[in-house]
């Protein structure tokens, strides 16, 4: 019996290495992590490969990455990992409190600025956890890169990933002062076609698909734009410069239109507001920072300038 239940406290131990070899992105990194030497971890990780039969990472002098055999594992040694540690918790009557490391990836536009605020908070009430917080702006490939979860801007099509839709963004028509002829700015939607154009390629690029907030009507034209880009910051920088019309993400612009640097053209008229997204991989156990994070970001998120809650809510 005690030989049983020290080789399953072993293979817990060599899981436990193989998943902090892979969240630190090399062998010297996790044992540095868990304060032991890197030829113990190469010997806990060779171990686990035997039990197994399978090759579970491939390294070479200069990189490191896992097997399709390896990502399995991962996933899986992640979700025993967490299950043991909600065991253990319950069982010693502990309250699962958010602790470890939670690793987040969120789009440049607004993980440099807009974040930042629910980010601090988040720290400041859950003391125990951490946070790698990295920014780009395509879906990870979460068991590869070690990322617990994502915020994503726009549809998500994965069937594998949890989406829990936390707040949609606005989008309107702005552009400089004085773009148009003279006079105040143009408030029918029937004016804009005349306009100069600048076109995000992600959203738009030669038609405009406007609704009115009242009635839900809808009003559809076509543009020539002077600038396309697929830069959302581009399109925000054009207009300030006056080269065109362009719709734009509220937030971008909030503190512009604020202090009169661009002005809101047909304010009745929107288009389709973009949804926003915390992401995550289906699991059978969720961690409590994970769990903790997502509660957070569901009721800040709203609040932020330039987001509003999602229709419905």
């Amino acid at each position: 019996m005690t030989n049983t239940m020290n080789a399953g406290a072993d293979r817990l131990e060599l899981l436990q290495t193989f998943v902090r070899i892979v969240d630190a992105g090399s062998l010297s990194a996790a044992a540095s992590r868990m304060g032991t030497t890197q030829p113990t971890v190469s010997r806990r990780l060779q171990q686990l490969e035997r039990s197994l039969g399978l090759r579970l990472l491939q390294r070479s002098t200069h990189a490191m990455k896992l097997t399709e055999d390896g990502e399995r594992c991962y996933a899986h040694a992640k979700d025993l990992l967490e299950s043991w540690q909600s065991i253990e918790a319950d069982l010693r009557g502990v309250k699962d409190e958010p602790r470890g490391t939670l690793r987040v990836v969120a789009p440049h536009a607004f993980g440099q600025d807009q974040l930042i605020g629910p980010l601090a908070e988040f720290l400041r009430e859950f003391p125990e956890v951490s946070v790698e917080w990295s920014l780009h702006d395509r879906v990870p490939d979460f068991i590869a890169d070690g990322v617990d979860c994502a915020l994503r801007v726009g549809k998500v099509e994965d069937p594998n990933l949890v989406a829990v839709r936390i707040a949609e963004v606005p989008r309107i028509v702005v552009a400089a002062p004085g773009l148009w002829a003279g006079g105040p700015p143009p408030g029918d939607v029937g004016a804009l076609d005349s306009l100069p154009w600048v076109a995000l390629t992600l959203f738009y690029r030669n038609e405009i698909a406007l609704s009115h907030s009242d009635d839900g009507r809808e009003h559809r034209f076509t543009i020539r734009p002077r600038l396309s880009t697929d830069s959302l910051h581009v399109v925000r920088n054009a207009v300030l410069a006056g080269v065109g019309v362009g719709i734009v993400s509220s937030w971008v612009v909030a503190r512009d239109l604020a202090e009169g640097r661009l002005v809101q053209l047909a304010p009745q008229w929107r288009a389709s507001p973009l949804p926003v997204y915390l992401i995550y991989p289906h699991a059978r156990f969720y961690p409590a920072r994970l769990k903790a994070f997502t509660q957070l970001m569901r009721e800040r998120m709203p609040q932020l300038a330039g987001m509003e809650r999602v229709a419905g809510r």
